[in-house]
């Protein structure tokens, strides 16, 4: 799988599937592949009726164990990665034990196995309205994505989540995750209007999250409002030493001395620590700021804003999920 979930010498991995899994999910879900498939296909394969299939990939699809595409000959279906996927699917069972398990994971290597290899599993955006609408690129415009989309939801945030039976060290809300589609949703609980999905980024802007998305062009569903304690994305930046763990987006922040009063709002919104008073100036170090625009939104007299990095240093995101996996395996050395 593209998005790793790699072997580590305390085979701790193993325990978490174990608490997640039943022996006969995990058995069905070693049948699938990382590319959609027919339930014929993976039936066959597994020596078991197509019908019998099909009912057990749909619960595991609720369980957020697989993915499910409707094609016009039928069901497909593909595992799903460990992140993003199976791990973010497990809102309802995330407790003490799971929340440890996966804390110990991460710092027993699968954080350099998942975090470390290139292209990042997501990217920052910057925050609405902090960068000039003639420069921004239609994939950094979180706005515009919602705009786009016709139906919405809210969803309570996995790593805070779990960082709550670990050791939360922030108040940020949990249910603030944002999810959208192209197509029209039916009746759901979460489910958000338009206006209320915009209003919820306007939020977590205000209280200082760092939005993030997949790390692509077409197909972006999701907006994810981070913070750099909770965050596992982040926490690669700011704890693993993963300095692409999340991939910066194509601004920087600068902060004019001379007009800067140094009230220190900027250094308390950045979470990954690119901010600083040095000599009694506020400074940004440019090798650690992602381009998130916290200190550009937060600044009350606005000498901070964010300047478009030069052509040299821009990074465009690969086109399409396929694409980025691609990539991603090719880094990873798993194609020739």
């Amino acid at each position: 799988m593209p998005n790793g979930f790699p072997r580590t010498p305390s085979n701790i991995e193993i325990r978490i599937l174990q608490k997640i899994f039943t022996p006969e999910e995990a058995w069905l879900a070693g049948m699938l592949r990382g590319k959609m498939e027919p339930t014929a296909a993976i039936a066959a394969r597994a020596e078991l009726d197509e019908e019998e299939v099909t009912e057990r990939l749909n619960l595991m699809g609720r369980k957020g164990f697989v993915w499910r595409h409707k094609a016009e000959d039928g069901l497909r279906f593909r595992l799903a990665p460990f992140v993003v996927g199976i791990y973010e699917a497990q809102i309802e069972t995330m407790d003490h034990e799971l929340a440890h398990l996966v804390e110990d994971y991460l710092l027993g290597g699968g954080a350099a196995g998942i975090m470390a290899p290139l292209p990042a599993l997501q990217r920052v955006v910057p925050a609405m309205e902090t960068v000039k609408t003639e420069l921004i690129m239609p994939y950094e415009d979180v706005r515009e994505m919602l705009l786009q989309a016709k139906s919405y939801r809210v969803r309570e945030c996995i790593c805070r989540k779990q960082k709550e039976h670990t050791g939360r060290e922030c108040d940020h809300p949990l249910r603030n995750c944002l999810t959208f589609s192209s197509r029209e949703g039916k009746p759901h609980p979460d489910a958000l209007t338009q206006e209320q999905a915009l209003a919820l980024l306007d939020q977590t802007e205000e209280i200082g999250l760092v939005h993030s998305v997949s790390n692509f062009i077409k197909g972006v569903n999701y907006v994810c409002n981070c913070c750099g304690c909770c965050c596992g994305i982040l926490r690669g930046i700011t704890e693993w030493g993963f300095e692409n763990s999340m991939a910066a987006s194509n601004y920087y922040a600068v902060i004019d001395a001379e007009e800067c009063q140094n009230c220190g709002i900027c250094i308390d919104r950045c979470h990954v620590s690119a901010i600083s008073e040095v000599n009694g100036t506020t400074v940004v170090d440019r090798k650690l700021c992602i381009g998130c625009g916290l200190c550009v939104s937060g600044c009350p007299d606005e000498p901070a804003l964010l300047e478009r990095k030069p052509e040299a240093e821009i990074v465009h995101p690969p086109d399409t999920f396929a694409i980025w996996e691609e990539m991603r395996l090719r880094s990873r050395g798993m194609l020739d």
